[in-house]
């Protein structure tokens, strides 16, 4: 069964749900993966049952289906030391409320509880977001940074998120974290040191964005086989590196997206360096079966163009595997 292509909803905040479930059926996709912020999804809505069903009536008009639900603003709060005006900018005023950091760091593990929660009422069963840590501050490792401290970044995610990943349990709900820098797994080591520090619980998974991963120099579809029971979403997002000339670096030297200064740019998926179709032939051979969600960032094209450009890409790649081995013809039986 081919896999559904989604649209995720989040770098479309700013329009109404509406006009982007619009957009979204006419170009052809087949659902959304709703954001929760702007107008898409209020998680402290969850047990308003005239609220919820009024979010399926809305896709269901423009012939969409809802396949995931994503909330990396407040999830990223949960374990993020420090807490600053950056937060006061995504995570809003509930959340934020008077800016005492640990408050935030309480009200958005709630707000992630209540998106496992909303999540179970919308019948969907996949939860996407960030985790935030209190560790990336030393990923320069200068000032030198203790193993201990390294340590206890780890506890501290697991003391946080345990009890978060406790309501996703009780909801039949998973939560596919994006391995992204400023996460507390970011790139394949720091992915296996996150699994140990909650003991592989199940509820806790990844989403795999490649786009994350291509500007590391990360082999994106070997990490798909080597955590291939943990793989709960996937989103579509390309980068494209232009670290060539001795000048431009990995870090992005402090330069605004689309800086031809900088060493690599997110980009529209099929224009840069991500291995998509041997991507999408692993995906196969792992049995993944759940949705391919374009996550639309290009600094450099307008999304009106790029989103209904990414789903022609996807659909003509994201082939399904074959019924039976090619060479099974082959065979001859009298």
């Amino acid at each position: 069964m081919t896999r559904p292509i989604t649209l995720f909803t989040g770098q479309w905040a700013d329009l109404p749900l509406e006009e982007v479930a619009r957009l979204a059926s006419e170009w052809g996709y087949d659902g959304l993966e709703l954001a929760c912020w702007g107008d898409h999804l209020d998680p402290w809505r969850w047990d308003d049952e005239e609220y919820v069903q009024g979010r399926l009536d809305l896709l269901e008009r423009h012939g969409l289906k809802l396949y995931a639900i994503s909330n990396h603003l407040k999830g990223q709060a949960v374990c993020d030391d420090p807490i600053d005006h950056r937060h006061q900018d995504i995570v809003g005023p509930r959340v934020w409320g008077d800016g005492d950091p640990e408050g935030v760091r309480e009200r958005a593990a709630e707000e992630m509880k209540n998106t496992a929660r909303l999540a179970r009422r919308l019948g969907v069963d996949v939860v996407i977001g960030f985790t935030g840590s209190s560790i990336w501050k030393y990923v320069a490792m200068f000032p030198p940074v203790g193993q201990d401290a390294i340590d206890a970044g780890y506890q501290d995610f697991a003391d946080r998120w345990n009890p978060i990943l406790d309501v996703f349990d009780e909801e039949g709900v998973k939560f596919a974290h994006e391995v992204h820098p400023s996460e507390i797994a970011y790139d394949y080591w720091t992915t296996v040191r996150t699994l140990e520090a909650i003991g592989h619980r199940e509820a806790f998974g990844l989403n795999w964005d490649p786009s994350h991963m291509v500007w590391q120099d990360l082999d994106p579809v070997g990490f798909l086989w080597d955590f291939k029971d943990r793989i709960y979403h996937v989103d579509c997002k390309d980068t494209r590196k232009r670290m060539v000339n001795g000048r431009n670096g990995r870090l992005g030297s402090h330069l605004a997206w689309a800086d031809p200064r900088r060493g690599w740019d997110f980009i529209s998926t099929g224009h840069g360096d991500v291995p998509w179709e041997d991507a999408f032939r692993m995906l196969s051979q792992i049995g993944y079966e759940g949705p391919i969600s374009v996550e639309w960032e290009d600094a450099g094209m307008d999304r009106l163009l790029g989103a209904p450009e990414a789903l022609e890409f996807v659909r003509r790649l994201a082939f399904d595997a074959p019924d039976a081995a090619f060479d099974a013809a082959f065979s001859t039986k009298d």
